[in-house]
């Protein structure tokens, strides 16, 4: 059944994915990626938590195969983060797309960080 759980979780987190990234992009009047870049930078923050959550022995295992695996696999997208830090690239916009990289990675590593130092200070081990 574990299986379910990962399948549940992605029902959820592919289309708020989509919208989450059409919803910041419309507001958006530039080439740069902001769409993917908050939706990545969200997984990492809730993936965080739930790994903090997790090692403090407050979040199950199916909890982490609904939430980790499921709706964050399914939200947040590396692909669609290279494809578009190439299309940049392509397009003559480099300066976006180092910018891209950058903030996509410094952000997501550090809301991962968040996430688990939150959910630590919560439930101490």
């Amino acid at each position: 059944m574990n299986w379910l759980l990962v399948i549940i979780g992605a029902m959820v987190g592919a289309p708020l994915r989509y919208l989450t990234d059409r919803a910041v992009q419309l507001r958006h009047d530039t080439v740069f990626p902001w769409g993917t870049l908050v939706v990545n930078v969200t997984g990492s923050l809730v993936l965080g938590l739930l790994a903090g959550a997790t090692s403090a022995g407050h979040a199950s295992p199916q909890l982490q195969l609904l939430i980790g695996t499921g709706l964050c696999g399914a939200l947040t997208t590396y692909s669609t983060f290279s494809y578009e830090t190439l299309r940049l690239i392509e397009t003559g916009a480099g300066f976006y797309a180092a910018a891209n990289v950058v903030a996509s990675v410094t952000a997501g590593l550090g809301a991962a960080f968040a996430g688990v130092s939150f959910a630590e200070a919560v439930w101490p081990r």
